[in-house]
C-alpha cells in the first residue's frame, strides 16, 4: 500500500515547493530560509535516527552523503532561487526544471544500465508538452523580458546558473543509486540535509542575506518545508530511486508544475486557463505512459 501511494504523495509534496517559495518571498531571503529549512530537517532526522538506533554512515561515506545532499537540495534550490531573484522568469525556471527527468533518463541508461523503452521516451515527451502548456501564460508574459530590469548580473550568467541547478539535482538523484543506497535512509537523510544546509549557509553569507521578518506565514512555511518538503518529499524521491529506476521515479516531476498552478489558483487566486487545464491532462497522460513503459 505504501509503494502504491508513494508516487501520489510525492508529487503533491514536491509541487507545494513552488507555493512555499512564493509565500515566503515577502518575509525572508531565499537562502536564509533554505538554511533554516535544511538545518531543521537535518535535526529532525537526527532525532529520529538516534531514537530508532539507526546505523550511521562512516568514513568516506559521510562525505559522499554530504555531497549528495549539497547537490540534490543545496545547489539545486540555492542556484534556482538566486536565478529567479536576479530576474529570470519563474516560468522559464520551471520549464528548465521540467527538463530534469529527460536528463536523468538520458544519463541513467549508460550509467546504470536502465532500459528506457520507446514508450517511456514518448511518455516523457508528452509530459514535457503538458508542462509547456501549463506554463504558456507565464512564458508569454515573459517574452522579450525574461529578466527584470535593473538586474546587475549578466543574463548569460543567470542562465548558466539556472542550468547548473538542474544539473545539480540530476547528479544528486543519480548519485543515490551508488553505494549511498546501502545506508539507512533515516541517518542518510540527516547527513544529506546537513550537506544542503552548508551550501545554503555559504550562499547566504556570500550574498549578504539577512532579511527575516517573523510572521505566521513564514513560520508555517518553514514548518512545512522542514517536515514535508525536505523531510517527506525528498526522502520519498530517494526511496523511489533506490527501489526502482531513476528515470521512472523522476518522470513524476512533470506533474509538479501543473499541480502547483492548480494550488496557486486555489490559494492565491491566480488565473487558471483552459489551456493550462488541458496541459495538466496531457502531463498526467505522459507520466502514466512513462511509468508503464
Amino acid at each position: 500500500m505504501f509503494a502504491a501511494l508513494t508516487p501520489t504523495l510525492f508529487v503533491f509534496l514536491w509541487s507545494t515547493g513552488f507555493v512555499v517559495a512564493r509565500a515566503i518571498a515577502p518575509y525572508a531571503d531565499p537562502n536564509l530560509f533554505l538554511l533554516a529549512r535544511f538545518g531543521g530537517t537535518a535535526l529532525l532526522f537526527t532525532c529520529v535516527a538516534v531514537a530508532m538506533r539507526a546505523p550511521w554512515p562512516r568514513g568516506r561515506e559521510i562525505g559522499k552523503h554530504l555531497f549528495a545532499g549539497a547537490l540534490l537540495q543545496g545547489v539545486y534550490l540555492g542556484a534556482g532561487y538566486w536565478a529567479v531573484a536576479q530576474g529570470l522568469s519563474a516560468g522559464v525556471m520551471a520549464l528548465l526544471g521540467a527538463l530534469q527527468p529527460l536528463l536523468t533518463a538520458a544519463l541513467a541508461a549508460p550509467m546504470f544500465g536502465e532500459r528506457i523503452s520507446l514508450r517511456r521516451w514518448q511518455g516523457m515527451a508528452l509530459g514535457l508538452a503538458g508542462v509547456v502548456l501549463v506554463l504558456t501564460p507565464k512564458l508569454r508574459a515573459s517574452t522579450g523580458a525574461s529578466f527584470a530590469s535593473g538586474a546587475h548580473v549578466s543574463p548569460l550568467i543567470v542562465v548558466l546558473v539556472s542550468v547548473l541547478s538542474i544539473g545539480a539535482i540530476t547528479a544528486g538523484t543519480l548519485y543515490q543509486k551508488t553505494s549511498l543506497a546501502q545506508a539507512d535512509i533515516r541517518s542518510a537523510s540527516a547527513v544529506q540535509n546537513a550537506g544542503a544546509a552548508i551550501v545554503a549557509a555559504l550562499l547566504a553569507l556570500a550574498l549578504g542575506e539577512h532579511r527575516w521578518i517573523a510572521s505566521t506565514t513564514l513560520w508555517i512555511s518553514l514548518g512545512w518545508g522542514i517536515a514535508m518538503l525536505s523531510g517527506a518529499g525528498v526522502t520519498l524521491l530517494v526511496w523511489m530511486v533506490r527501489h526502482g529506476d531513476a528515470a521512472r521515479a523522476t518522470a513524476l516531476l512533470f506533474l509538479a508544475p501543473p499541480l502547483a498552478a492548480l494550488e496557486s489558483w486555489l490559494l492565491f487566486r491566480e488565473t487558471l486557463t483552459p489551456v493550462q487545464i488541458a496541459g495538466f491532462g496531457v502531463a498526467l497522460a505522459g507520466v502514466l505512459l512513462a511509468r508503464r513503459g
